[in-house]
């Protein structure tokens, strides 16, 4: 088994936003993480990419915390919050794969298990190519990114 060390200066809480500036409301994970960067909370990092590949179980190593943050189309509310566990599904390829299958993919990799893990999705219903963010999904980035803020300032 292969053994790995926490790179230097890895702080405790990742963000990991997933989406696509350029689809609308899938921008949402991109702009609360200029949000929530702009801030400069201690003990948080904050990456952003178009979707989760196999080698973002690297940017794992060494937290003791961390949340997804994508766009969803599902339900009514402005955002849900939930916690994840490691689960592999059908999701695995090699282009994308859900939150759940990259802690799976961590603690297969490092035979340990996966940092706390919670899903923060966020209400958009617009996703084509050069739309606009909708006035609805900036209400409820706004709505969301101050849960996010109090839950990050709590752990």
């Amino acid at each position: 088994m292969l053994t790995f060390d926490a790179p230097v200066g890895v702080r405790p809480k990742l963000v990991i936003a997933i989406g696509n500036p350029s689809r609308g409301d899938d921008a949402l994970g991109p702009l609360l993480a200029e949000r929530l960067e702009a801030l400069g909370l201690p003990d948080l990092d904050v990456l952003t990419d178009f979707q989760l590949q196999v080698e973002h179980a690297l940017d794992l190593l060494g937290r003791r915390e961390v949340i997804f943050v994508d766009a969803t189309t599902s339900g009514d509310a402005a955002f849900t919050f939930n916690s994840l566990a490691a689960a592999d599904d059908a999701s695995i390829t090699t282009h994308a794969l859900s939150p759940q299958t990259l802690l799976a993919c961590y603690q297969r990799l490092t035979g340990v298990a996966p940092p706390t893990a919670r899903v923060l999705a966020v209400r958009g219903d617009t996703f084509e190519l050069g739309a606009p963010l909708t006035a609805a999904a900036a209400a409820n980035l706004a709505i969301a990114m101050a849960a996010l803020v109090e839950a990050l300032r709590r752990t």
